[in-house]
């Protein structure tokens, strides 16, 4: 029987295993992929303690795979789908759990991959890197403007500020110290995070702050306020949408769209995206893929590669 990593309840690492489980059927307008690559991300291990996504009803049903990109080859094809093929290299979003050697995903939500794009590459673009994207055309500043990230060293901040220069930005990524070369490397100036930042930020940016796309929340959210004076130009992943209103911002609107999706692999194959995998781990290590990023160590994106 094909292999899954899972958690059986809501909690921490404890709830998690490696176990048999049926092969995935797909429904009408979905695809069974066979799965190459994985990514991991913070929404993970959030899922596993009881997060539900906006929108979410119901019970979730145990035992739960986890991880919520893939990439991989299309093995059936449920009905009501067009423009797939078996054999068809895609990624995209992962409906039943993506560390598994088979995973299902909406036809809608997937893209195919190009020949230029590795598998490894390409199951790290849904989630950050589409993220990213979708934050910096919602915020659609003109050519030249200063773009700020707040949480710029993340998997998130990463992707937007080299989307920022793709779309000819300036970028300034608000980081931790370690993190100073990393998104310098991006062609970013790099501000160190921690009290003072707003002021930092500022004289970074003399000719002035277009816009902000916060990651982090809390008080650095409502600090990063303080940047704009037109609060539809700060958007955050960071906090709830009422925090958010609060202030006057708004939460990253995601398309979810095929759309994004092939745009962002387009930016990767043209080299104005580095997705930045720093380390790739078997199925059989799943476990410490994702401690790897719950415990905040990881800098860039963690990969799980299920198959060659």
């Amino acid at each position: 029987m094909p292999k899954a990593y899972v958690f059986t309840r809501y909690g921490g690492p404890e709830t998690e295993a490696l176990v048999d489980l049926d092969r995935p059927r797909p429904g009408p307008g979905q695809l069974l992929v066979a799965v190459r690559a994985a990514g991991v991300n913070p929404v993970d291990w959030k899922i596993r303690g009881g997060l539900r996504r906006p929108g979410e009803t119901g019970e979730r049903a145990f035992p739960s795979v986890l991880g919520s990109e893939v990439s991989g080859v299309v093995e059936e094809i449920g009905e009501d789908v067009t423009g797939f093929a078996v054999g068809d290299a895609v990624f995209g979003n992962a409906l039943s759990g993506g560390y598994a050697e088979y995973a299902v995903l909406s036809a809608g939500l997937a893209a195919p991959k190009p020949a230029a794009l590795s598998f490894t590459d390409a199951a790290t673009l849904p989630v950050a890197a589409a993220t990213a994207y979708d934050g910096v055309r919602q915020l659609d500043l003109p050519a030249g403007a200063t773009l700020v990230v707040v949480g710029a060293g993340g998997g998130v901040g990463v992707a937007a500020v080299q989307i920022a220069r793709a779309f000819g930005l300036k970028a300034v990524g608000v980081a931790s110290e370690a993190k100073k070369d990393l998104v310098e490397s991006f062609g970013a100036a790099h501000v160190a995070s921690g009290p003072g930042w707003t002021e930092r930020v500022r004289a970074s940016a003399p000719d002035g702050i277009g816009g902000v796309y916060d990651l982090v929340g809390g008080e650095v959210f409502t600090e990063a306020a303080q940047l704009v004076e037109d609060r539809t130009k700060l958007i955050t992943a960071g906090v709830s949408p009422d925090e958010a209103a609060r202030l006057g911002a708004a939460r990253v609107e995601r398309a979810r769209t095929a759309a994004v999706l092939r745009a962002v692999a387009d930016l990767v194959v043209s080299g104005d995206l580095d997705p930045h995998v720093t380390r790739t781990y078997p199925l059989e290590e799943a476990g410490e893929a994702l401690r790897a990023v719950e415990d905040g160590h990881a800098r860039g994106k963690i990969v799980i590669e299920v198959a060659a």
